[in-house]
């Protein structure tokens, strides 16, 4: 009788399962590998530009005023806009009544956001080369302009709103505005600006046009670019005196726009350079001459502006506003200044520092500031070219004002005091 036990070994089963594991792990990355081919067929390859394409240090304010925020998209955060911000694909510009942005994008083009407007940085990229780039902004509401440079091939400038996507040329000076309404306009002032709404219809925008786009997202036919009216008088910055009964009338002249036939004007004068409707004074429309007689402005700090509407019912964009001061009739007072000195910075820019009564404005060189609390100011100026000496304007808030003569030597001899 065999009493021998026979020994069961169970070698091939660890054999199997590792088999089965080997082929299971070897179907998944079938799964995941044809998973990125059908990716890449429909959407193209998502790391063609890795290594070729980064965003470098994002969007730049180059200046701002009054009140701009940015949304962050990382952190929906929103922020007050200071010269340190950057602003990142994603990133929301808002300005407020009294705000207005400057922006320098990736390819060296310039974004200005005006008051009251909403943009979006959807993308602003550049290849470590400098060769190529990819900016692409959103109005979302209000009015934003953009001014390129010349591009090298491969540059891609994308201007998109609601109802159209615009791809901007090189050395090009558009504008982008959306009405509360929805209806929208395009304004060329320079370079060329190819234009396609939703559905599909293309217009190529040349350098003196303007179309808009009403509600329904069709694209008008290009017509004649209205140019900005330009104001003569007063000039910038200019002073008058109020009469005797402590009131001025001021003569508002422009001349008309040099592209375009205007059928009539608008003139606002304000107390603020952004036009808050608090700040606002005057307000004329329908004006058909070329000037206006804004009275009964009290003395202080005014600004005006004008825009033209041609028969087409275009309009223009508003002029630069304008400064004018409107200074109390004085008691024929001198207005003392003291410890006038400079100090030469370089080129024909100065520091003009000394001492006046607290609230005595002064006046340099086109440029004006006022004395503070202590009675101190300091004022940094362009000289004109070649000039020995500058003249400073001083001005109580009685309306009396006295001059003085500053010099600042020849040339040859000027160095730091």
């Amino acid at each position: 009788m065999n009493t021998r036990t026979t020994r069961f070994t169970p070698d091939w089963w660890v054999i199997q399962k590792r088999a089965i594991y080997v082929i299971i792990l070897m179907l998944a990355l079938c799964v995941i590998a044809a998973g990125a081919a059908l990716y890449v067929w429909k959407y193209g390859n998502p790391l063609k530009n890795l290594g070729a394409t980064t965003n470098l240090t994002g969007a730049r304010f180059i200046s701002f005023e009054g009140d701009v925020r940015v949304l962050r998209a990382t952190t929906r955060e929103v922020i007050s806009a200071n010269s340190n911000t950057q602003l990142f694909p994603g990133d929301t510009v808002q300005t407020q009544a009294d705000g207005r942005a400057r922006i320098s994008m990736a390819d060296g083009s310039t974004v200005v956001v005006r008051p009251n407007s909403t943009i979006i940085i959807r993308d602003n990229a550049r290849a470590e080369d400098g060769k190529k780039t990819n900016v692409h902004v959103v109005v979302d509401s209000g009015q934003m302009s953009v001014r390129t440079e010349q591009q090298p091939d491969g540059a891609n400038n994308v201007v998109e709103t609601a109802k159209t996507q615009n791809k901007i040329g090189q050395e090009t000076n558009a504008s982008f505005g959306i009405s509360p309404e929805g209806s929208e306009e395009i304004r060329v002032a320079q370079g060329a600006v190819q234009s396609t709404n939703r559905s599909g219809d293309r217009t190529d925008l040349k350098s003196g046009e303007y179309v808009s786009i009403n509600s329904a997202g069709t694209i008008s036919k290009p017509q004649r670019l209205l140019d900005v009216p330009l104001p003569s008088e007063p000039r910038d910055l200019e002073k008058v005196t109020a009469s005797t009964n402590g009131s001025a009338t001021i003569g508002l002249r422009w001349q008309r726009p040099q592209s375009g036939t205007a059928t009539y004007y608008r003139v606002e004068v304000a107390t603020s350079p952004f036009f808050v409707p608090e700040g606002r004074v005057i307000e004329r429309d329908q004006l058909v001459a070329t000037e206006f007689s804004a009275s009964d402005l009290r003395p202080g700090v005014y600004f005006w502006r004008l825009r033209a509407t041609a028969a087409s019912g275009q309009v223009s964009d508003w002029s630069e506003p304008r400064k004018f001061i409107v200074a109390p009739r004085g008691t024929g007072s001198s207005v003392s200044v003291s410890n006038l000195s400079y100090e030469y910075v370089g080129g024909d820019i100065y520091l003009v520092r000394g001492s006046a009564l607290p609230g005595t404005t002064l006046r340099v060189a086109g440029r004006e500031t006022v004395a503070t609390s202590d009675g101190s100011f300091q004022l940094q100026i362009t000289a004109p070219s070649g000039a020995q000496t500058l003249t400073i304007e001083a001005q109580d808030p009685q309306g009396n004002s006295s001059q003085y003569r500053l010099s600042i030597g020849s040339a040859q001899s000027r160095s730091k005091r």
